[in-house]
């Protein structure tokens, strides 16, 4: 099958690459020369220009956007004239649903089809394949099957689920059509939260396991620090790689984001390398708007969301001001480190 590939960063060139190896014809466009001439290079065809893209994919047409949420707008907006009725556009990057709806609304007046696919699986997808939230009609969903069969892992060696039954569900080859146009992103905003608090639980019993020792360390007396009543319990010298690695092997925490927290403590067991500045994209918000929605209490996901702004400096003005009512009420002084 044909499909046009706009985008090719992390994810889009390595499921342009997925693709071709499972026989399907890539047309590629990036404005990064370097992406384009490593797709070139690995067999896709490259044009120059979103017309070039248009003109080299024969109707009904399939253009899947890999662009950051901020420019998919930008993309459409270009596309859309350029294609014929018939043809369709997915999203498969991090949109909010909300801006799935208005674009399917505005591109189905001009007879194209609109499909928003969630896409889950990382750097890692070209060698594992990528989970699949997928919204929109049910014909062009149909139609483009053999595109979600290709990027999607598969069953593969993971075993069925106990009391499932027989389904005519694709969930279990790691691709679903969860829904009318919307419902792709929906999910796909939903993952994004649920791994906002995995992430945040992960780090936070780490942190725990790194700072075991502390009763070893020297405390100074002072007025502003509360004493360490039972040094005596706090002795333990904890091998954190270690300790993930332990957990990775039959412990029910295990995951896939204990692996890869596993191989960066294995590399690098300070985590030197990282400042804790941790951003978000967007779905996290997103998320906990549509808990606030539906009146569905979230704690553990608002919560991790909290912390990421912390993590970028976000509370620095209100802590500041915290330090300055202290000062105020009790005349205490900010201890320095």
């Amino acid at each position: 099958m044909q499909i046009g590939l706009v985008g090719l960063g992390r994810m889009g060139g390595n499921m342009a690459r997925r693709l071709m190896a499972a026989g399907h014809e890539c047309v590629v466009y990036d404005p990064n020369p370097e992406a384009v001439s490593a797709l070139q290079a690995a067999g896709a065809t490259v044009v120059d220009s979103l017309a070039g893209l248009a003109q080299a994919l024969t109707p009904p047409r399939a253009v899947w956007l890999m662009v950051p949420a901020a420019v998919v707008d930008d993309n459409i907006d270009a596309l859309a004239p350029l294609l014929d009725e018939h043809d369709t556009l997915i999203d498969g990057g991090n949109s909010y649903y909300i801006d799935d709806l208005r674009r399917a609304k505005s591109l189905q007046e001009k007879g194209l089809h609109y499909i928003d696919v969630g896409t889950s699986g990382g750097v890692w997808g070209l060698e594992r394949g990528y989970c699949l939230m997928i919204g929109g009609e049910t014909e062009a969903v149909a139609r483009l099957t053999p595109i979600f069969e290709a990027l999607s892992p598969g069953r593969g060696d993971i075993e069925a689920t106990r009391n499932r039954g027989d389904s005519n569900s694709t969930a279990d080859q790691g691709f679903l059509h969860c829904g009318p146009c919307g419902a792709g992103h929906f999910v796909k905003m939903v993952h994004n939260g649920i791994e906002y608090g995995l992430m945040a639980a992960y780090a936070e019993g780490l942190g725990i396991l790194r700072s075991a020792n502390v009763g070893k360390r020297e405390h100074e007396a002072d007025a502003e620090t509360t004493p360490m009543r039972n040094p005596e319990h706090y002795q333990y010298d904890f091998d954190v790689a270690d300790i993930t690695e332990l957990w990775r092997r039959g412990s029910v925490v295990s995951s896939w984001l204990l692996d890869i927290t596993a191989d960066a403590l294995a590399a690098d067991p300070a985590l030197d390398d990282f400042t804790g500045r941790v951003s978000d994209s967007g779905e996290g918000r997103w998320t906990i708007k549509a808990a606030i929605d539906e009146a569905v209490p979230t704690p553990v996901l608002t919560t991790a969301l909290y912390e990421r702004f912390s993590s970028r400096g976000e509370a620095d003005y209100q802590n500041r001001v915290l330090s300055a009512m202290r000062r105020g009420f009790g005349g205490h002084v900010e201890k320095k480190d």
